[in-house]
């Protein structure tokens, strides 16, 4: 499998584990065939699609979770930024459980995709909620806990994929008692997407 062969690395503070980036001309190829589609989903736009992609394994323990990873997450606020799961993982615990996507809503406002003008009120009503009831428990926020309802779920099957607009409110499916291993061949294997119209 080509995901054994990469340099897996944290990346970046945010993801829950290690990447390794998508080879340019594999990215190239896919966006001749996934321009159209994305056109007939979320466009079209009329500008050219740009995309970044990287293999994605999740290996932080439950435990060790930042404050804001332990909350649904929107990958920003522009609506015209696409996002993609493509689901590697092979049968397994993360398997059985899901290992998928899920979709929220934030119960106090109502709010279940975050834009620019949104996300003061949103982010004003989670400080207010945490205050409250202090910071949610050190796990994955699978279930969506007090604050947010769970909208959607898609199963991780693998070979299988996801594409969403990147402001709505989501999380990966982790099973918080199951193993998190740094293993291509073991682990929650996905390659995650990013979709974005070429600037004007």
């Amino acid at each position: 499998m080509q995901a054994s062969l990469q340099n897996f690395a944290k990346l970046t503070p945010h993801y829950p584990g290690v990447r390794a980036p998508l080879e340019p001309a594999v990215c190239r190829a896919w966006l001749d065939c996934l321009a159209p589609r994305l056109d007939q989903w979320f466009g079209p736009l009329g500008r050219p699609w740009e995309m970044q992609a990287w293999f994605s394994l999740v290996t932080t323990r439950p435990a060790d979770l930042a404050p804001i990873q332990r909350l649904p997450h929107v990958d920003g606020t522009d609506p015209a930024q696409i996002a993609m799961m493509l689901y590697l993982h092979r049968p397994g615990p993360q398997s059985r459980q899901g290992g998928g996507t899920a979709f929220y809503r934030h119960r106090a406002t109502g709010l279940e995709a975050l834009t620019a003008a949104d996300y003061p009120r949103y982010a004003a009503a989670v400080q207010a909620e945490v205050g409250r009831a202090g910071l949610p428990p050190a796990a994955y926020p699978t279930d969506g806990g007090p604050h947010f309802e769970q909208t959607h779920a898609v199963v991780g099957t693998f070979n299988s994929a996801v594409f969403y607009r990147g402001n709505i409110l989501h999380s990966g499916v982790i099973d918080n008692t199951a193993p998190l291993s740094a293993d291509p061949l073991a682990g929650r294997l996905t390659i995650n997407a990013f979709f974005r119209p070429a600037a004007a």
